[in-house]
């Protein structure tokens, strides 16, 4: 018999978790991704993100669901890259990591976290802004936001 959870787990990713971060991370963005030429491919170097900096994944059910990149330096941290299986839209994944990567970057000192989101994605700067982020500056295809701590 298969236990099943009802609640995400989140945790610190491993090297061995970057295929399925790389996977779980595509998927996230493929609804976006031919609407988007200029979109970097915002799954490379998953392995280089876990040994350099803090990567946290969702599991959910014993699978990687959600991801959150997050560079801490100092009193400033540095949102890289969230990402949530489009699969478990409306489980509040996104919340639950969004909520994780604050605490810890509480924790670790920081004062501010910032992020770069895309001008194309205006979902993203709506919902950012619904959870208490600031628009700080747009520059090129880049909206900046930020939201002290």
């Amino acid at each position: 018999m298969t236990k099943t959870s009802a609640h995400p787990a989140i945790r610190m990713a491993k090297l061995q978790d970057a295929e399925a971060l790389k996977n779980c991370i595509d998927q996230a963005y493929q609804p976006v991704k031919s609407a988007l030429p200029d979109l970097p491919d915002v799954s490379a170097g998953i392995a280089e993100d876990i040994e350099a900096h803090n990567v946290f994944v969702a599991e959910l059910d014993g699978r990687i669901v959600g991801c959150a990149i997050l560079n801490l330096a100092g009193t400033t941290a540095h949102l890289m890259n969230i990402a949530v299986d489009p699969a478990t839209k409306g489980k509040g994944l996104g919340r639950l990591l969004m909520e994780h990567v604050e605490e810890f970057a509480r924790a670790g000192g920081a004062q501010e976290i910032h992020l770069a989101t895309h001008v194309a994605m205006p979902g993203n700067v709506a919902l950012y802004s619904h959870l208490g982020w600031s628009e700080t500056s747009r520059k090129g295809n880049k909206v900046l936001m930020k939201k002290t701590l």
